[in-house]
């Protein structure tokens, strides 16, 4: 694996996340912002952001396996979550909570979290973008 997570002594620990991500592989892979759409291009949970969290991570785990890659070979996140409060946080760690059940990884490399005011198709609550290094 080309990618350590990790938690410094003298930085707050995150429990969805962690704060330093390690690379030591070779090669570098940028997954273009990934929303809630199924293989048909078909909106998955409609209303329901945490069903369109775990998509978009799901649908990075395709990206990778057809590059040879994994979710354990994200070096970065960045998630754009349209009109973003506080209190959309259950609904967003619900999602990645089940989408890594299924991806079968933990703990999430570090991620940035923007609120944003639209995605490209108004269905869209949430965008994911993924940097990932692979030996």
């Amino acid at each position: 694996m080309a990618i350590t997570l990790v938690n410094p002594s003298g930085l707050p620990k995150i429990d969805v996340y962690r704060q330093v991500s390690i690379a030591s592989g070779t090669k570098l892979v940028f997954i273009a912002g990934q929303v809630a759409w199924d293989a048909d291009g078909t909106t998955v949970g409609e209303g329901d952001l945490a069903a369109q969290v775990e998509q978009c991570y799901l649908n990075i785990g395709t990206a990778l396996a057809e590059v040879g890659g994994s979710f354990d070979d994200v070096a970065k996140l960045t998630v754009h979550v349209v009109d973003w409060t506080p209190d959309k946080m259950p609904a967003l760690l619900e999602g990645i909570s089940r989408a890594a059940v299924k991806l079968g990884v933990t703990p999430t490399p570090p991620a940035t979290l923007l609120g944003v005011a639209a995605l490209d198709v108004p269905d869209h609550l949430v965008e994911i973008e993924a940097t990932a290094v692979l030996n």
